[in-house]
């Protein structure tokens, strides 16, 4: 049996603050649990693009990235990334819920490696890449792997999209992440797992958010950030200091042993 240990990490509210480098103790953390021989593989929300920028600023050279929520995973050697595996979501659907039950609402359809395809200008900090305005028209016959909606109470769409076969998730009140049916985090983690050859009893999370929950459910030691709502915490096995107390950097250097 092998001890090596695959820990999955969230990254925006756990591993940094958006819009800001890591800590110098959360990427010493991370450092250690690479030269001690385990495998981190960074899951999160982000497009490939910003999982790469978050990469490369905690060091890791040679890391597994499942982003966009799963619906994306690439392998990062050096400053070269590869798309390894792509899901793509029904953006006709989406757009169409969008556009009954909330038409103020701006849409955002990731193009990978690239940027983003947007109905109407974001706020720079929150899209990772370059932005190309469009009529919502031409974003059906582009394929995207998730779909980002902005606006009030842009929450209210989730049961319709879940009902339309869809993963949505509201990461705020103004915010929902859109991808395929049955694709998350967890799933996409899994076949990383099988490709490193980790024991499932030897994975780990650590994260903070709603999109970290079916990750948590998947790894034998989760661990949710002390800032994390009640709804989270309950989902982990463990819990860490918050963000302010470097609780990423804690839980990473938990799980050398």
């Amino acid at each position: 049996m092998t001890t090596t240990r695959m820990i999955a990490c969230d990254i925006d509210g756990t591993l940094l603050r958006t819009g800001q480098p890591p800590t110098p103790a959360v990427r010493h953390a991370a450092q250690e649990v690479l030269h001690a021989g385990h495998h981190i593989v960074l899951a999160t929300g982000r497009s490939v693009k910003g999982a790469v920028t978050a990469a490369l600023q905690l060091g890791l050279r040679d890391v597994w990235m499942v982003t966009s929520n799963g619906a994306v995973t690439a392998h990062l050697v050096g400053e070269h990334y590869q798309v390894v595996e792509q899901h793509s979501v029904d953006a006709a659907t989406v757009i169409d819920v969008a556009l009954r039950e909330a038409p103020a609402v701006r849409v955002a359809a990731e193009i990978v490696g690239v940027g983003w395809r947007v109905s109407a200008p974001f706020p720079g900090y929150e899209l990772n890449g370059a932005q190309r305005q469009a009529p919502l028209d031409e974003f059906p016959p582009n394929p995207t792997p998730r779909i980002a909606l902005h606006g009030p109470d842009a929450y209210r769409l989730v049961p319709e999209l879940v009902a339309r076969g869809l993963t949505a998730i509201a990461t705020r009140l103004d915010w929902v992440d859109v991808t395929p049916a049955g694709i998350s985090k967890a799933s996409s983690l899994e076949k990383v797992r099988i490709e490193l050859r980790v024991d499932p009893e030897r994975t780990a999370a650590i994260g903070d958010g709603e999109n970290d929950i079916e990750m948590f459910g998947w790894a034998a030691h989760a661990v949710a950030m002390g800032h994390a709502s009640p709804f989270v915490l309950a989902a982990a096995t463990h819990r860490t200091g918050s963000f302010d107390d470097e609780g990423a950097a804690s839980a990473l250097r938990s799980l050398l042993g």
